[in-house]
């Protein structure tokens, strides 16, 4: 059985991992005869968002806390993750990926990337086992992986952010992956683009097939 580890950023889509694609990744992976394991680093989120109003409050929370809401208290910090642990690493999106995760959101190509993220991505990386990434996470691997082809769907000024730092973007819509075969890196867009909860299992479905195809 092939072992994925699944990294979220919290717990909802405006401050923290997106619970859909979160969700239809695990199932994915178990319906292609995979296991999953879930990480999240332990650090303050960036900020709390009302998901009822959109305002932001006036409290803190934890990523690894948060997460561990969708992983149903079954998570590890990922300071512990080792790569030769897994088979593959996978990313959700939401915005906390580019607040938590990193400050793409805030700083665009001079973003910074948490270090034990960086440290997971790394060394799946250089193990050349596939790592794969949905909706705004793979901005990350274009600021790690230099020259990465990758795709976050059709949003221009996300595409403008990862040209600048150095990713190759291919413009996608519903359900399609992008394989950069040299890196073992692949990408979908999911909620990049303005989409069902069956389109996002849809390229929650096909990334995880792409990935599955390419491990060893």
């Amino acid at each position: 059985m092939k072992k994925f580890a699944v990294i979220l950023a919290g717990c909802g889509v405006y401050d923290g991992a997106e619970i859909h694609e979160a969700t239809l990744t695990m199932l994915a992976i178990a319906q292609q005869g995979g296991t999953y394991e879930i990480f999240a680093p332990n650090i303050e989120q960036h900020h709390v968002v009302n998901h009822l109003t959109g305002a932001e409050m006036n409290e803190k929370r934890n990523v690894l806390v948060e997460s561990a809401r969708i992983a149903r208290g079954k998570i590890k910090d990922l300071k512990d993750f080792k790569a030769d642990d897994f088979d593959a690493l996978i990313l959700p999106g939401g915005f906390g990926a580019a607040k938590n995760l990193c400050n793409f959101a805030f700083k665009g190509a001079d973003c910074e990337v948490n270090p034990d993220v960086t440290n997971a991505i790394a060394s799946t990386h250089a193990a050349k086992k596939p790592v794969g990434a949905l909706c705004i996470a793979p901005v990350i691997l274009a600021k790690l992986i230099p020259h990465v082809e990758l795709t976050i769907g059709q949003d221009e000024g996300t595409i403008a952010g990862i040209t600048k730092l150095g990713g190759k973007h291919v413009k996608t819509s519903h359900g399609q992956v992008i394989q950069d075969k040299k890196n073992k890196i692949f990408t979908t867009p999911c909620y990049m683009l303005n989409a069902t909860i069956n389109q996002i299992y849809d390229g929650a479905f096909n990334i995880v097939k792409a990935m599955m195809d390419n491990i060893r």
